[in-house]
């Protein structure tokens, strides 16, 4: 699938537009779709579809669900198509702000949609596509329903702090729990099942125009989440089920202190043991979704930064070996091909990168990285480039070229970076020259953030690693998806072959 030579684009789709103050699974995401291929671009990369939580400031690398879809991308207009709302219903919406999304009011608003939709769709049956849903996804479902359900009960108070019998599966509390929240519990299935068809139906209008999707698992999942509930043996847990230990990564390029996701962290022996039932599962489920799926922290895979739950920061801890070998012989053997993109950013030793030969999993080059100190041994310069990575002018966790520019390369960095070109370029057309030196390099994969295609700056950014405000939060203003920019991409794709 990665062996010749293609480009793409990354935008979540919470980016973009649409008036319901979030991007969502409706008709700009399937004009989307029609502006990559008419830049004949073939590979649309999105960062992890689970539901978030203003908790967490929704970002999509910490949810409660490894399995679950977010509700805030189910599309509003398609629902309306389906019957399953009136025109009338989507003329509530509050004034959401342009070019950012504010999550709390979203939310509110579509959570409003959703139990609307859900009236409507008990009042009609049978309902054999939604039957037939629950009962093939009834291996995680089930158990996130229920969770959903029970942490609306509770007013969103974490599991740990449920009544006991609740928070330690007591088969009759839990028994009770589904009588008496039934309908509760069938709401969150609706939206899981909207969520997927809607979804469904995005992928195959993709594949139909000639893209594919690159997904994003992270790593790990949150401690307040169906899946810790449900199977605490699997982590890292006391005797009262508290996390004694939790994840995160040294300090490094992004934070002198590290960072402490806070993280419970998986008992590889018992997965190991039991044959690694939940990650086979997890990986089947993101292989339907997505074409290829990038590994978010895969050093972690085979080596993860432990802390003790006590400390503040990431700088106390250490390394742990995870059985990588095993793990990825396992799911090699369950799914030939294994169609994964390693995120290999950061040190990465050399155990990691005998894991990544040994399955042949690309990894990731960052241009951005390229032009400190050493510049041309730097691994991120193009032509240190193999053809077997995926190369990027740079990522979420960056700032668009024209921000990194301006607010963080030094000097040095900048005379570099003309030395490099050749010439001293214009701060307009920088972007553009970066991507071209990504598109001509020997990289068989290249992606593009949508904020470099269109050169926005800093104000575009989409997140700051080690901190928690103002992230997630960029909108794609609908007016700078022009045919002009879809023919510059077609013809930068067209000169350096990779149609």
């Amino acid at each position: 699938m990665m062996s010749r030579r293609r480009s793409g684009l990354l935008l979540h789709l919470t980016s973009l537009p649409s008036p319901f103050g979030i991007g969502d699974m409706g008709p700009r995401a399937y004009q989307f779709v029609d502006f990559l291929a008419d830049g004949k671009q073939t590979f649309w990369q999105i960062l992890p579809l689970n539901p978030t939580d203003p908790i967490h400031n929704d970002s999509p690398y910490s949810s409660i669900s490894a399995f679950a879809g977010n509700p805030l991308l189910i599309s509003p207009e398609l629902l309306v198509q389906d019957d399953l709302l009136l025109k009338s219903d989507l003329e509530s919406a509050p004034p959401f702000p342009e070019g950012k999304v504010d999550y709390r009011p979203v939310h509110h608003y579509k959570a409003v949609l959703w139990e609307r939709a859900y009236e409507r769709f008990q009042g009609k049956s049978p309902h054999p596509e939604y039957d037939q849903f629950c009962a093939e996804q009834s291996g995680w479902l089930d158990d996130f329903a229920l969770f959903r359900a029970l942490k609306l009960r509770f007013s969103g108070k974490g599991w740990m702090d449920w009544p006991q019998g609740l928070s330690e599966r007591r088969s009759e509390d839990v028994r009770a729990a589904h009588r008496e929240i039934a309908s509760q519990i069938g709401r969150e299935k609706f939206i899981q099942y909207v969520f997927f068809r809607q979804w469904g139906s995005l992928k195959n209008y993709c594949h139909e125009r000639g893209i594919q999707i690159i997904g994003d698992i992270s790593i790990y999942v949150d401690y307040d989440s169906a899946d810790v509930w449900v199977h605490p043996e699997l982590f890292k847990l006391d005797e009262h089920k508290k996390p004694y230990v939790v994840a995160g990564v040294p300090p490094d390029y992004f934070s002198q202190t590290g960072q402490r996701w806070g993280n419970p962290i998986y008992r590889w022996d018992i997965l190991k043991e039991r044959g690694y039932p939940w990650w086979t599962q997890r990986i089947s489920h993101n292989l339907t979704l997505f074409d290829l799926v990038r590994m978010d922290h895969f050093r972690g895979l085979v080596g993860y930064w432990e802390i003790p739950a006590a400390e503040k920061t990431a700088v106390v801890g250490k390394w742990v070996e995870a059985p990588a070998l095993d793990f990825f012989s396992h799911l090699r053997k369950e799914f030939p091909g294994l169609p994964v993109i390693a995120e290999d950013l950061g040190i990465i030793t050399p155990d990691v990168r005998e894991i990544m030969d040994h399955f042949h999993f690309p990894g990731m080059k960052v241009l951005l990285f390229a032009f400190g100190p050493g510049l041309a041994t730097n691994p991120y310069i193009p032509h240190n480039f193999s053809n077997h990575c995926v190369a990027y002018t740079g990522t979420h966790d960056n700032n668009p070229v024209k921000g990194w520019f301006e607010t963080e390369a030094s000097p040095d960095d900048q005379k570099r970076l003309f030395r490099y070109l050749g010439r001293k370029v214009p701060l307009g057309e920088l972007p553009q020259e970066l991507i071209r030196l990504v598109m001509m390099s020997v990289a068989d994969t290249v992606i593009f953030p949508m904020q470099d295609v269109l050169g926005l700056g800093a104000e575009a950014r989409m997140n700051y690693p080690s901190t928690r405000k103002g992230n997630w939060e960029w909108r794609l203003p609908p007016e700078l998806l022009t045919p002009q920019v879809a023919e510059k991409l077609r013809e930068m794709t067209e000169i350096y072959g990779r149609g």
